[in-house]
Formats: C-alpha cells, structure tokens, sequence
C-alpha cells in the first residue's frame, strides 16, 4: 500500500519536511515546485509509514486503499509524474542548520496582512523564541482569500488555517483587524515599533479586457464574484443579474472553473457549506443553465489544475461540454504531452470529456479553448459576447502567443465574468512596478528593515501553500539582517504601540474578538447543518469583536 496526493493539496511542503524516505517530489528545493499544481508520492519508495497524511494540513493524503471512487485518478497521476521524474538512488538526508547567536534581544517584526501568506511568514518567524510579531488587516476577520476566496464546497482547503493555530496561540503574537496601514497607522509609525515590517497585501484588484462593452451592467470581475458568494464585507451588497440562461466566464484557470462550479452546482448541495447567505439565497432563483468559459489557447495550455478539472466531472446533473474539434494539438501542443504527464493528463481529461453524451436536462459548463471576447455585446445591459478564435503565433522574443484571427460569432449571454488574474495594488511609501503590479525586492528584501512575501512580491501565481516557500525566503533574508546587526532598533515597543492604537482605533478588533466572531459563526452553522454561518456586515463583524469575550476551550492568549 502507498500514500496518495489528492485534489486539496495545498503545495506548503508539510508533508516533505517529515517524509523519511524523501518520496514527495517536487520538493522547495527543486526547480519544478514554483510552477507544480500539486505534489506526488512516489509509489515504488513510499513505505506506508503515514507521517505525510498526519502532517498534511489539508486532509489530502489517502493511502491507496482508501481512496473514493472519484479520487482513485489521483493514484494515477502521483504514479505518472514519477514516471517523468525517476526517483535517483538514495535519498538525502536533511542537514540541521546552525543556529545564529541570539544575543540581540527581541526582534519585534511588524507582518501587514492576514492571510496565507502573512500566516506563513508569522510562522518562520515565531519558530525562534527570541521574536515578537503584531499583525494588521483591514478587514475584521483573518485569513484573507482562505475566507474569501476559496470556494465554499473546498471545505479541506479552508482546514489549512487551523495549521494558522499554533501562531496565533503564541504569547509573542499580537493580532490588529479591522486596522488599516496608511490610515489607522502609517509606515514610519510601523517601523518606530518595530526592527521590521513585512507587507503581505497580496493583489486585491483586477485585471481588465481593454474592450468595448466591458463596463456594461452585468459585466463584472469574477473576483468581485468570488468575493460576494465567499461573504466578503466589502462586496456582500453587491447584485449578479442570474435571469438569464448563459453565463460567459472569460478566462479558464482555477478561479474559473470555480466560479463556473458554483453557478452549475445544485443549490442544496451549496446549502450544506459556508456560503454566504444572501448568495445562497440568489442562487436558489437563479435560470443560469449554461456557463461557457472562453479561453485563448489550448486545452495543453489551459491554465486550470488537473485536480479542479477532473472535479467537474463529479458534478451532479451537470454536463462538461467541449468540441472534439477544439482538442486538435499543435506542434507545441504535442510536444508538451509528450513531455509532461501533467500535460498529458489534462488533455486526455478534455478528450474524456468530449466523448461524453450530452443528457437531456443537465446544466452545462462548456469549454471553448482558442478563443477571445474582443467586445461585449449590449445597449444599456449586457446581452452577449462578440468571440474571436485565436491562433497560436510567435512574439517577438519567439515565444508562442495567442492572437485573435477574423473568425469571429456572437454568443447570447446575460452575464459575463471576466477571470483573468488578480493584479497588486501600490503600498503606500513603498516602490511599486507598474508593469508587473508587484512591490520590487530582491529575494523579499524591498529595503533594510521592509520586506515583502506572497502576491505582492511575485505576482498572483500559486496556490495556497506556494506561499510557504516564498515567506521562508523572505524571513530568511530578515533573520540574516537582524543577525548581522544591520536592522535599527525601534524607538518603541508592544505598550507604546498598545497605547497608540487605543488611540487611533479603539474598536479594533483583537485575537480575542476575531475568537468571538469565529465561535459565533461556527454556532450558528451548527444549528442549521453547516461549517459557518459567515456574518457579512462589517459594522456587525467590529460590534461583536469588540465584546473581545474569553473562549478558553480554544487558548485564546489575553496580555
């Protein structure tokens, strides 16, 4: 019997770490893990020892024989990638690092955000004992896009925060929500209280068309989407028009194909997870009967996860729809299957898919791979989508690029979500390239004693454990400037800063109100079958954290 990685690996790397016979590949170390959608165990050097799925933050390692009908292809793809990656003989062993002499006294480090990445990087930093961290966000409840961007039926996904725990429990963790950098606090205030201050914003904007019609009303990103379903404060009022019969999602990577999820899912399968209520409550009246995503390339370079894709397959009177005639691979599509069992696997996926009968009754999400929107169609209101198909030619710098031909139609539709990435914002007193929506740094360094990790220091790319990773480097390179003396001691310290922020924002919600807020949140799911019940007014979400009530079954820390 092996252990198997199954759809909601998360990428952190937990599992490597305690693997005894380095069977999990690809591995931080290795070339290919920025870019792996998810990590695999060798099945031949697997030695059934069980440590990986004890580590696991996410519940997604099974041994073999555990696995439900709809995961057995998961016991496939670990196997394939090894069959691209021999293992090489022997296995090395890990190497302990040297501890740095601690005479310095205590790092205070200030860590801007609160989610996966600004989680992760608390995490390296609170591995010494010698280190103090306060967290900030703007928002009244932690964990960022875990909250409010993983899709509600992604219950294993969402269980990495409790891996979050042991951070916060720490009488060196201070957590500020509902407290915003720039206006509650601004950056030469951070740095007088603390030696650092690490910005882990993410990318909270999103990236546009630049065509006619993509301001119509029902247009909309598909992030405000996620956002609204997921009980986002700043977009819980926000209105999708679901009376017509098609909806068009511009764009084919994971955010995509949840979205597209959602819309198809049956709506009391939805009632059983954490989405908001005012979204259940729409999707219950919604006449959405088709969803077409449109992409510009292929399906051997459609920017899904195989994992998400072969979910769809699984989906309850839902139909996966995608013409055979789209599935024609060009030279560069043939040799990325020949060379990539990811590859492969996801075209092999899409022909599956096309060779499935359509049945009478079922909603459909349908793929269109080589094609682009160059207008949304409409007067006052969207009303479809003008599509052009694409072929694949070369840029200048001969890399293979997607352009838009003159064969074009027209596709009736109410509803368009463009899905085309997120895209960073500028922080204010900090550097910010335009071009690339990223704060510069160098291995996270923006500056002595400024630091960046997750989306806003290399771009949306990733997924939720990819951030692991980037905060390690970039908590490497802090530790190394405070070792060698380079970081300026602060003029202040947690009282000053205490005192200054009963000052500035006496509502702010603290560790112990965020611990209110969840406790309250979790009762009322329970009453009705569910994980949550997610309170989605700000004002609500500060008026019960501010009751900062003592929950001592969950080790809430007072100081």
């Amino acid at each position: 019997m092996a252990y198997v990685i199954t759809q909601t690996c998360c990428n952190d790397a937990s599992c490597v770490a305690v693997c005894p016979v380095n069977c999990i590949h690809p591995t931080p170390d290795e070339r290919e893990f920025g870019s792996a959608e998810m990590l695999h165990i060798d099945p031949q050097t697997c030695i059934d020892c069980g440590a990986c799925a004890d580590a696991c933050p996410v519940e997604a390692i099974l041994p073999d024989d555990k696995l439900e009908p709809s995961q057995a292809r998961f016991a496939e793809i670990n196997a394939d990638y090894y069959r691209a990656h021999p293992m090489p003989e022997g296995w090395n062993p890990l190497v302990p690092t040297p501890a740095a002499p601690r005479d310095r006294g205590t790092l205070r480090v200030a860590v801007v955000g609160a989610g996966p990445a600004a989680c992760y990087a608390t995490q390296e930093l609170l591995e010494r004992s010698d280190v103090e961290v306060e967290m900030f966000d703007r928002l009244p409840t932690p964990f960022g896009l875990v909250r409010a961007g993983v899709a509600p039926d992604h219950p294993g996904t969402k269980a990495v925060t409790e891996s979050f725990e042991w951070s916060f429990r720490r009488d060196a963790f201070a957590l500020h929500l509902d407290t915003e950098i720039g206006r509650d606090l601004t950056h030469a205030e951070l740095l007088d209280h603390h030696h650092a201050v690490v910005y882990a914003v993410g990318a909270s904007a999103d990236r546009r068309l630049g065509i006619p019609g993509e301001d119509l009303e029902g247009s909309h990103a598909a992030t405000e989407f996620v956002a609204w379903y997921n009980g986002h404060p700043d977009y819980a009022k926000r209105t999708f028009d679901l009376s017509g019969e098609r909806a068009v999602i511009v764009g084919n990577g994971n955010v995509a194909l949840d979205v597209a999820r959602i819309l198809a899912m049956d709506v009391e399968d939805l009632a059983r997870t954490d989405i908001a209520d005012h979204a259940l409550e729409a999707l219950r009246h919604s006449n959405i009967r088709e969803i077409v995503l449109l992409g510009r390339r292929g399906p051997a370079q459609a920017a899904y996860s195989n994992p998400e894709f072969l979910a769809l397959g699984e989906l309850e009177g839902v139909d996966i729809v995608i013409d055979e005639a789209d599935l024609e691979l060009d030279e560069a599509g043939e040799h990325a299957v020949a060379t990539d069992p990811a590859v492969a696997m996801r075209v092999q996926l899409a022909r599956e898919y096309a060779a499935r009968e359509v049945r009478e009754g079922n909603r459909r999400i349908v793929f269109r791979y080589h094609a682009v929107p160059s207008e949304v169609l409409g007067a006052d209101r969207v009303d479809g989508v003008r599509v052009a198909r694409t072929e694949m030619v070369e840029d200048p710098e001969g890399a293979l690029v997607a352009r838009a031909t003159d064969d074009v139609d027209d596709i009736d539709a109410g509803l368009v979500l463009r899905s085309i990435g997120y895209r960073g914002v500028p922080v204010p007193d900090l550097p910010f390239d335009d071009r690339r929506a990223v704060v510069p740094s160098t291995g996270g360094r923006v500056d002595v004693g400024v630091y960046v990790t997750g989306w806003i220091k290399r771009g949306p790319s990733g997924v939720i454990g990819t951030n692991k990773a980037c905060a390690k480097e970039t908590v490497a390179a802090l530790l190394a400037d405070f070792d060698s003396g380079r970081l300026a001691a602060p003029r202040g310290n947690r009282r000053s800063l205490g005192k200054l922020l009963a000052e500035r924002r006496p509502d702010r919600v603290d560790l112990d109100g965020w611990r209110t807020i969840d406790a309250a949140e979790r009762a009322a799911g329970r009453a009705s079958g569910r994980p949550r019940i997610k309170i989605t007014e700000r004002a609500a979400l500060v008026e019960l954290g501010r009751r900062r009530r003592r929950l001592p079954l969950i080790g809430a820390v007072r100081r």
